[in-house]
């Protein structure tokens, strides 16, 4: 049965096509493709994996022309980061304002 695994970085995705048999598993899938090997940070235990952008078990069987994907970490929203920094400046001013009040 045919398989895709999908790694997708910022700039450049990676696609494997599989010929696996029947009962393969999600993360045996990605074991066949060679991506940990080309791609040392993918961590099982860590990276979480999904078919067709649904969250996934490793344990979960494939059919055929399942595309498995490998989900990596994102960096914060830069809409929340900016918020977080406004609000640290925001008790910097608030303290600054109480000191020089005393």
């Amino acid at each position: 049965m045919h398989v895709s695994v999908i790694y997708a970085l910022p700039q450049e995705q990676f696609i494997e096509e599989l010929d696996v048999a029947e009962g393969t598993t999600a993360e045996e899938a990605v074991l066949m493709s060679g991506l940990m090997d080309k791609h040392p940070e993918i961590d099982l235990k860590v990276n979480k994996l999904g078919i067709f952008a649904k969250l996934a078990k490793g344990t979960q069987e494939l059919k055929t022309g399942d595309r498995v994907e490998i989900y990596r970490a994102l960096p914060a929203k830069p809409r929340n980061a900016h918020a977080a920094d406004d609000k640290k400046e925001r008790i910097r001013a608030r303290k600054a304002s109480r000191a020089t009040a005393k």
